[in-house]
């Protein structure tokens, strides 16, 4: 595990790799597009259907863990979603919600047993339902597999207590990236097309009427999105 990770992360049981991973993010790359976002935040605010709390230093740097962890996983060759490894995912909602260090991290290790326990125990909302979403739709292309995840992780009732978007921006990364395909990264360009539909989803039951009709057209909108602005750039083959 990289060093600096939450001391509570230690205890995650033991990964179990799958071989050598072929790719790795370009991390120095995905860096430079979120700080374009911050630098450029207050207008994209401006111009969303619900506008987002402000982009700070914390958000971002937090985000970066995220996508290190995803890289992480990459390089060991990991697939977060196999028995064994759910505690990996869980990990990257603790990472941008606290980061890796400082008294961020002190206090917000804090609350790691309320997080455990929604993200294992949650009835219709937990891990469990998203692990069965994905085993029904293996035959999907990996761009609605990653899309329909993120809804899944973001309507109601939501995966995590707090940090669902920007953890679902990592799932569907991981999901995305372990296939060859560029991960999911906010961009000044992409915000707004990510930001909108992600509110609508938020607003949403999963097992409601409007989801029944809103699901199909927000699956194909993410999966639209995820291969129109795919950037070849973000993936690097691991040798």
């Amino acid at each position: 595990m990289p060093p600096g990770y939450p001391e509570a992360l230690g205890r995650l049981e033991t990964p179990r790799p799958s071989g050598r991973g072929q790719f790795r993010l370009n991390l120095p790359l995905i860096a430079s597009s979120l700080q374009q976002v911050q630098a450029d935040f207050d207008r994209i605010n401006r111009t969303l259907s619900a506008p987002r709390d402000p982009m700070t230093d914390e958000v971002r740097e937090n985000m970066l863990a995220g996508y290190r962890c995803v890289d992480d996983a990459l390089a060991q060759g990991l697939d977060l979603f196999a028995l064994g490894n759910s505690r990996r995912l869980l990990e990257l909602n603790i990472l941008v919600l606290c980061g890796t260090q400082g008294a961020q991290r002190e206090e917000c290790e804090k609350h790691v047993p309320l997080v455990e326990q929604r993200f294992y125990e949650q009835e219709g909302g937990g891990i469990g339902d998203l692990m069965e979403w994905l085993g029904r739709h293996k035959g999907d292309s990996v761009w609605a597999r990653a899309a329909g995840a993120y809804i899944h992780v973001l309507s109601q009732p939501q995966l995590f207590i707090e940090g669902n978007h920007r953890a679902g921006a990592l799932i569907m990364s991981f999901i995305l990236a372990r296939e060859g395909k560029p991960p999911f990264v906010l961009s000044v360009a992409n915000a707004k097309a990510y930001f909108d539909p992600s509110s609508l989803a938020k607003g949403t039951k999963r097992k409601s009427v409007g989801m029944l009709i809103r699901l199909p057209k927000l699956k194909k909108r993410f999966a639209k999105l995820l291969k129109e602005d795919a950037d070849k750039r973000y993936l690097l083959p691991a040798d």
